[in-house]
Order: C-alpha cells, then structure tokens, then sequence
C-alpha cells in the first residue's frame, strides 16, 4: 500500500537548504503545486433498477470489473454491508473497496433506487470506463457526474 503525506509545512529557518525550499513556497505551500496528485470521480445516479442495487452479487461484480477495467489493484477484501438501517429514507448497502492508489467507495438507497460511488486515485483512470459500468450494471435514469483533480 502506497503512503502519501500532502500537508507538510515548510521552514521558515535562514539555512542555505531551507532558503531554497522558501523560494519554491509558492508552488510547495502545504502540499498545494502544480502536479495532479490525485483523481476523483464522483457519481450521484438516480432511479437505479431497485433489484440491482440490492443486490450484494451484483455490486460485488461491479467492483471486481471496474478495478480490471481501470487498471487498478485491490488491497485487501471488498467491505460491504447494509448500512444505515436506522433511517429507511438513507438505508441500503455501503461498500468500500480499497486500492492500493486509494479507494472505490458507494451507498445504494434502496427506497429510491438513488446511489452515489466516488472513485479516489493517484494514479490517473479512464473516467468514461466507470461511467459505462455503472450504466451496465446499475442502469440508472440519470447519472451527475463531477470530476476533481486533487493537488
């Protein structure tokens, strides 16, 4: 599993090494530069088919598809549980599927056939590939799709 530190803070001592790392505080500034460290996807989808969200086979297929699919590698065992039972209007499953670059996170509702999945990764992915997953295995009536680059 990789380690990353973003936040760091830099010297302000007047040594000749830490003189050179002030004139690059501009692009260092608490891990804020110029290089993408990170990609993030976000999906909220709505009117999913209800007998494929609930469906703990379905999702665990959908997981172990798009982690080939974007070339990514699992670190340990897919989580995943029916959550938040305590509230009708939010309960359905939850899983989590860490990669070694991050992680592959979602909550189905199942009320409301409504699902969100983020896909978090430093090593960069084909975002259209897990949009089309999610159509194939989810089959949503609309899918909003936001895409960030962490720095």
């Amino acid at each position: 599993m990789y380690m990353y530190i973003c936040m760091y803070k830099i010297p302000k001592n007047k040594t000749k090494r830490n003189n050179t790392l002030a004139r690059n505080r501009s692009t260092l500034r608490y891990g804020m530069n110029t290089k993408k460290w990170g990609y993030h996807l976000l999906l909220d989808c709505a009117d999913g088919d209800l007998k494929l969200i609930s469906s703990r086979k379905n999702i665990s297929s959908f997981v172990n598809e798009l982690v080939k699919k974007i070339d990514m590698k699992k670190y340990g065992k897919l989580w995943i549980n029916r959550f938040a039972l305590h509230d009708e209007s939010k309960s359905g499953i939850s899983f989590m599927q860490m990669i070694e670059t991050s992680n592959i996170t979602g909550h189905f509702i199942d009320k409301t056939g409504n699902f969100y999945i983020d896909v978090f990764s430093c090593k960069p992915y084909d975002q259209h590939v897990v949009v089309q997953l999610v159509k194939k295995y989810f089959k949503p009536v609309k899918i909003r799709q936001r895409f960030i680059y962490r720095d």
